[in-house]
């Protein structure tokens, strides 16, 4: 296995998310669990491991149109799913190579 992939962050409803902040600076939850299409708590609770994992930086705020939750990766997180998605590439390189009959 390549020493980069992830296995924790390899599960899906993570890599999702991890892959839609990765371009941007703070996200708000709303638009994450949108596009992740998935609910609430399943991505509240995805986000509390990312968080614990030190991927993930959560930010709550409230204002006078409610309260408001916004997430963005921490270094460290990006530095995780760079490597991440480089052994991937890795990997689906690897299986277009041609191989050699009998091996």
């Amino acid at each position: 296995m390549d020493p980069d992939f992830d296995e924790f962050l390899h599960v899906p409803a993570r890599l999702s998310v991890v892959a839609l902040l990765a371009p941007a600076d703070w996200v708000e939850f709303g638009f994450v669990r949108d596009k992740v299409e998935t609910s609430d708590s399943a991505l509240s609770k995805q986000v509390a491991s990312l968080a614990e994992a030190g991927y993930v930086e959560v930010r709550k705020t409230r204002n006078r149109t409610g309260r408001h939750t916004h997430l963005r990766l921490t270094a460290h997180g990006r530095w995780a799913f760079q490597r991440h998605a480089a052994a991937l590439e890795r990997i689906v390189a690897a299986a277009r190579e041609p191989q050699e009959r009998g091996t």
